[in-house]
């Protein structure tokens, strides 16, 4: 089973993308990371990353299915954070799992405003030592400033501060909502309000894979 999660900033497909994969045993492939991981080698992606924009669709696709050919090459059993977020990368992706006899089963997409992205994301720190995340309003650490899973520094991504935030929410509208609509035309889109508690919207998810693949059969 291939799983695509997808979602604005703050949305929390992260948390959700890690219970998916926990729950149904899948390889977590987290465009972010991934992202962060070149940012840390190339300046210019640095650049592109800490301003709160994409890296240009052809090039991160490019770099996406490197990966997965290293990392994962059988291409079976992904779930995917936060990649494809274009039609173009879809189509490839779809494509290139396809050489292997599998597609995408489904793609989860989790609506949040600009407003509750902002909210959310202006109290995310994350641990500069292990990379730990907290957020200062509903899982903050249990010492100010202080990572409670090795003791590290806590900082906020330059991309979470609020200027990056917005451009970063104008870019997932102007390029991902496109995907999401055109997903939705050919009926292979689970929406999910991810204004809810975590453990609310897990079940929801849930349900609503059971009965996609009910309908599949």
């Amino acid at each position: 089973m291939n799983i695509v999660v997808l979602g604005a900033p703050a949305s929390g497909k992260g948390t959700q993308a890690q219970l998916l994969s926990e729950k149904f045993k899948l390889f977590h492939f987290q465009t972010g990371e991934l992202s962060r991981s070149l940012a840390k080698k190339d300046p210019r992606i640095k650049k592109i990353v800490d301003s709160g924009k994409l890296i240009p669709e052809e090039e991160m696709t490019m770099y996406a299915l490197d990966y997965l050919k290293e990392n994962k090459p059988d291409l079976k059993n992904i779930l995917f954070e936060g990649f494809p977020r274009f039609i173009s990368q879809y189509e490839a992706l779809e494509k290139f799992l396809e050489l292997k006899g599998d597609g995408i089963d489904a793609v989860i997409s989790l609506d949040i405003s600009e407003r509750e992205a902002v909210r959310r994301l202006s109290a995310r720190r994350i641990c500069e030592n292990c990379g730990e995340i907290y957020n200062l309003i509903t899982t903050p650490p249990p010492e100010e400033g202080k990572c409670g899973n090795c003791g590290g520094k806590l900082v906020q991504r330059a991309d979470d501060k609020p200027e990056s935030i917005k451009v970063r929410f104008s870019y997932y509208k102007d390029n991902t909502e496109k995907l999401i609509d055109y997903l939705d035309r050919k009926k292979k889109l689970i929406r999910i309000d991810g204004e809810r508690p975590i453990e609310v919207i897990f079940k929801d998810i849930l349900q609503k894979l059971k009965v996609k693949d009910a309908r599949k059969h």
